[in-house]
């Protein structure tokens, strides 16, 4: 039985992978997950500098999932490369490095960074607020996204996902904008915009007031638009948005995800990654697939 899957000439053991922010780098998981049986970590958003993130109140629970204003801090990418990248080396798994900024300078300062180190792809948040378009997401406009593909592709060595924003009118419009301007592969869904109100204070449940909301709530919708990509374009799709079970990751493969990834689902159970690899080799034990490939996209009417 062969789970492995291909992604940009990079070959991973099975399609089960961590979405990111919701894992770090695999540290805080190393005694409930085994890092090796995953198919890679997909690390937290690395920017040029460190940032701080968002005020607090910045994560609230919701029916079905979370909102969430983290606002991407992190300690930069000095950081993960001398404390997180070696970490990860110890492990058989492959390496996806995410990567942030607020322009497309500072992205391209990220994936410099990186050329030389062991990481096998890179995947590019482009849910940032752009700071010099009036702070409008890069994934939310066709231009913005395919100029920002464009340029890091000059720039990096690694293979990029552009990992593709659901708050877009066409999901389809925005995924071939990527593959025109040479991603790769690409990633989706992000979060979903969403608020909560906290009735008795009468206030806002995050300093922020708005936060990305992800969990078991948005699968319906990330299932819907991974299909709609999938038909879009030629370049391999990771999936994710709410994936809980092995049943759900199966939902994605089959709308044509060549790879998953376990975002949420890893605070509220963090063997959940591991739950979801054996669950899919057991379904493919009992409907007699031999290949993880023959799943990919095989849905039909």
């Amino acid at each position: 039985m062969n789970t492995s899957v291909e992604i940009a000439g990079v070959s991973f053991k099975n399609p089960v992978m961590t979405a990111s922010g919701t894992f770090g780098s695999g540290m805080e998981y190393a005694e409930f997950a085994d890092l090796n049986r995953l198919g890679a970590v997909i690390t937290k958003g690395v920017a040029n500098v460190p940032w701080p993130g968002n005020p607090t109140p910045r994560v609230v629970e919701t029916y079905g999932g979370m909102l969430n204003a983290i606002g991407l801090q992190n300690p930069g990418v000095d950081v993960m490369i001398e404390r997180d990248l070696p970490y990860l080396q110890q492990f058989d798994t492959g390496v996806i490095v995410n990567v942030c900024g607020k322009s497309v300078e500072d992205y391209i300062e990220v994936v410099e960074k990186l050329s030389d180190q062991p990481v096998d792809l890179l995947e590019i948040n482009v849910s940032c607020p752009n700071v010099k378009e009036g702070a409008i997401a890069f994934g939310q406009k066709a231009d913005a996204l395919y100029n920002i593909t464009e340029q890091l592709k000059k720039h990096a060595k690694q293979p990029i996902i552009m990992k593709l924003s659901p708050n877009v009118t066409d999901i389809a419009e925005m995924a071939k904008a990527a593959e025109a301007a040479g991603a790769d592969a690409i990633s989706l869904i992000n979060t979903i915009t969403g608020m909560k109100i906290d009735i008795d204070k009468r206030r806002f449940a995050l300093a922020n007031k708005t936060g990305g909301l992800s969990g078991p709530a948005i699968k319906p919708v990330a299932v819907r638009m991974v299909y709609q990509a999938a038909q879009a374009v030629k370049i391999p799709i990771i999936g994710m948005g709410g994936i809980a079970t092995a049943e759900d990751a199966i939902e994605f493969i089959l709308a044509g995800a060549t790879a998953v990834a376990v975002g949420m689902m890893n605070f509220h159970d963090p063997y959940a990654t591991m739950s979801v690899i054996e669950g899919i080799e057991k379904y493919m034990q009992m409907q007699h697939v031999e290949d993880i490939r023959e799943l990919i996209g095989a849905v039909h009417d």
